[in-house]
């Protein structure tokens, strides 16, 4: 039952953004952007195991995975805006997002970073 109202809630959350999207791009994108998904989840994590140390390993992770899926959204509009077409630049986008990822895992632990 408790799974099944995460689901709702979250998923009520990224209808609201994409809805709000179609008429205002903007207030749409900014729904998007707030930390909604680490936020929910770190409401769900701490409900299951209120555990400080596990929580505040889980958000400075958080933020450091954060920082290799920004330049998606720089790519993705460059790509759109030299008319690549929109699943081509999403997959794109999403592709250098892995790599990235993946960048972080290897770099990050090798200065000092807890991922």
């Amino acid at each position: 039952m408790f799974l099944a109202l995460k689901a709702l809630i979250s998923g009520v959350l990224i209808a609201l953004a994409s809805t709000l999207a179609k008429r205002y791009p903007g207030f749409g994108a900014l729904i998007a952007s707030l930390p909604l998904v680490s936020v929910l989840g770190m409401i769900w994590l701490w409900s299951e195991k209120p555990d400080a140390e596990n929580m505040a390993a889980h958000a400075s992770a958080t933020f450091w995975y954060v920082l290799p899926s920004l330049p998606m959204f720089l790519l993705i509009p460059a790509l759109l805006r030299n008319s690549v077409p929109f699943w081509a630049a999403l997959v794109l986008g999403c592709a250098l997002t892995i790599v990235l990822y993946g960048a972080m895992t290897i770099v990050g632990p090798r200065f000092g970073l807890r991922l």
